[in-house]
Parts: C-alpha cells; structure tokens; sequence
C-alpha cells in the first residue's frame, strides 16, 4: 500500500495559496473548501503548509490584525513531503512522530497529491475490512 494508491482512490486535485495571499483569503479557502490545510506554493515549489492551526497561532499572536497578515508569516515551513511511492505506514509513522495531520506528495520536485491523515486511516481501515471479509468468506467455503 502506497501513497499512490491513496491518490488513486482521492484524486490528485490539490488546492492551494500563495505565501503572498492574506491569512484572511486562506481561512476563506479552508472554509469554502471544508479542508483543514491547503499546500502554500512558490511557483511549482512547496514552500510550506497552512492549516487551522497556523490561524490559531496567527491570532493568538497578531490579534484580529492577523487576517490582513501574509500566509508566508504565519505557515509552517518547511514543508515535510512524501513520495508517491512511499509506503502508507511509513507516511503515518512520519505523521505520527512529527505530529502534522497533512502531507504534500512531490514527485520529480513537482506537487503530484495532497494527503491527510484522515485519507491514510481511512484506506487502512477500508484494507482491513476487505481483508477481513477475503478471510470470513474463505473460511465459509472450506
């Protein structure tokens, strides 16, 4: 099971913000969009991650000023990615440890995916079932 099987399943649709869009035009990206990070892109380059909890971060520190504030003060940076080709355990090990709910997915130094821990739980959970199901209807043939 890899990364790239997720990205099979979701799409590879990424929606993403510049480092130079305010941090309110981003918080209106995540809401129209129901997303809880987005990628923050330089060109064909990820240059960080802007999530719910950088706005926390934002408006704890700047107040309501925050809003008017660039995502490149506020996201964070740098961007930990992953390959398409990275194994799905390794990519929620990496989550895990680094305790990040998003992951960009590059390949060849271009942005190919955009995955969340939700996405990996759920393929886990969906392998499990169907794994599960494989072995009872086996063992109901024998």
């Amino acid at each position: 099971m890899t990364i790239a099987a997720i990205l099979g399943n979701k799409g590879r649709e990424v929606i993403s913000v510049s480092a130079d869009h305010s941090v309110g035009d981003a918080v209106a990206v995540l809401a129209t969009r129901r997303v809880g990070a987005v990628p923050v892109m330089d060109g064909a380059s990820v240059v960080g991650i802007f999530s719910e909890r950088d706005v926390i971060h934002a408006i704890s520190e700047y107040g309501a000023d925050a809003m008017a504030r660039k995502v490149g003060d506020t996201m964070t940076a740098p961007a930990i990615t992953v390959g398409p080709l990275e194994p799905v355990i390794g990519a929620l090990s990496l989550m895990s440890r680094r305790r990040i709910r998003h992951l960009p997915v590059v390949e060849e130094g271009r942005l190919i995916g955009f995955v969340s821990i939700g996405d990996l739980v759920k393929y886990r959970i969906d392998r499990i079932e169907a794994d599960a199901e494989a072995m009872r209807s086996y063992i109901q043939s024998a």
